[in-house]
């Protein structure tokens, strides 16, 4: 299936820096599986190492400081040999800081040796950071490479066109019904392979039920170890906390007595690691908006749709047909999208009623209110209220109906939000 990241790991390759790359993201994305499809398409040869518990890499890296003879052990390990710009070095399950000290070398040294390096530990970038190295980021699958798997490339093409050129999509309804689709089987590579190879919705459940506990067992890599049981509470309890009319995270939830400050370091595991993503609440607005938060009141989203689907417990028809299961969903697909965009994200609530769904500043500083409009929800005024008490030039309001634009508020189709991704609005 094809992935947004191929294009920029074909740049990476005719970069004249040769800057290393560290390609990290959360399990099951489909990193390796990328990575390893690039090398074989693009270089003579591969070597692959997975480094974790790797005692003959870790202790190579350690040890030696020359690049020639990281490079002779290496050819020994794999049986290979290793050619400058032809061979790709893949390191996989990245975690050890000497190993990252090793590659280092090679960015430093402008060695025309071609690594890669995996992750899935995002809280362990700030220790890996260096010039010497390049970064990216990937995530599941998005709306528009879901299309591209279903070969709906012509219509993932439109919706950009119609996104951009603010014209209505002809074929609006088609791809509504794939979005709702896609809300049902989410963004992870193995679920969508069992989508389009026709298994049942159980198979499916079972699917993203395993990749589930895949990320349950991530928090066992919490510092403290009264953290994992917490953590796991705090992903335990998202389909409850998301249900509500008021989103806000509210510990009673996961259970009588609870308080922030038990919590507070199992979470900000969990967000750094991308495990859930965070939205803070302003009541007020300016540059910049991280200066307007509100530490204590956040709500929390899980990180694919497809996930709170199944966490919730409930069927297609309820998708279609309830307004407030709809509204969870599609407010959760709106979270995700703007972070894995690149969008720090904020929800607005005033002393009164008033809310905002999602606030966010783009990269030239201009805030952007995004409201979500449906039936349950259609004749909300709190967008309106706070674009004239601050002041705001544009607007999103995020719908099922088709592209338009009404004075300086753009309507966009729930399914167009991968335009995003790649779109400086």
């Amino acid at each position: 299936m094809e992935r947004k990241i191929a294009e920029f790991l074909n740049k990476w390759k005719k970069d004249q820096t040769g800057k290393p790359l560290i390609v990290y993201g959360s399990k099951q994305v489909g990193k390796t599986y990328s990575v390893l499809s690039f090398g074989k398409e693009a270089y003579k040869n591969v070597v692959y190492f997975n480094t974790e518990n790797n005692t003959n890499i870790i202790e190579l890296f350690k040890k030696e400081k020359s690049i020639e003879k990281i490079i002779m052990n290496l050819s020994l390990y794999s049986g290979e040999t290793i050619l400058k710009e032809d061979t790709l070095i893949i390191l996989d399950n990245l975690t050890n800081n000497d190993i990252v000290k090793g590659i280092k070398l090679f960015g430093s040294d402008h060695s025309n040796y071609n690594i890669i390096g995996i992750t899935s530990r995002r809280d362990k970038l700030s220790e890996f950071k260096g010039e010497e190295l390049q970064f990216k980021s990937m995530s599941e699958m998005d709306f528009e490479e879901y299309l591209w798997a279903h070969n709906e490339k012509n219509l993932s093409n439109l919706i950009r066109e119609s996104f951009q050129k603010r014209k209505t999509n002809p074929f609006h309804k088609v791809a509504l019904d794939l979005f709702q689709e896609y809300m049902i089987t989410g963004g992870f590579p193995e679920s969508v392979k069992a989508k389009i190879d026709g298994k049942s919705i159980f198979e499916l459940d079972a699917i993203k039920q395993k990749i589930l506990d895949v990320y349950k067992k991530e928090v066992v890599l919490c510092e403290n170890l009264i953290d994992i049981p917490r953590g796991i509470d705090v992903i335990n309890s998202l389909p409850e906390q998301l249900k509500k009319e008021n989103k806000k995270f509210q510990y009673g939830i996961i259970g009588s007595g609870k308080r922030a400050k038990e919590y507070e370091s199992a979470i900000n595991f969990l967000v750094n690691n991308q495990l859930v993503y965070r939205s803070y609440k302003i009541k007020t607005v300016k540059s910049p908006l991280s200066s307007c938060k509100e530490k204590e009141s956040f709500k929390l989203y899980v990180p694919d749709d497809g996930l709170l689907f199944s966490m919730l417990h409930i069927n297609y028809k309820e998708l279609i047909t309830n307004e407030d299961i709809k509204q969870t969903l599609y407010e959760n697909h709106i979270a995700k999208t703007l972070v894995e965009a690149g969008y720090p994200i904020y929800y607005y609530q005033s002393d009164g009623k008033a809310e905002v769904n999602f606030v966010i500043q783009n990269r030239m500083g201009k805030i952007i209110p995004i409201e979500i409009v449906t039936k349950s929800a259609s004749k909300a005024k709190s967008l309106s209220v706070f674009m004239k008490k601050f002041t705001v030039e544009e607007a999103y309001r995020i719908t099922e109906n088709n592209f338009s634009t009404k004075k300086e508020i753009r309507y966009i189709p729930i399914y167009a939000l991968f335009c995003l991704n790649t779109t400086k609005i």
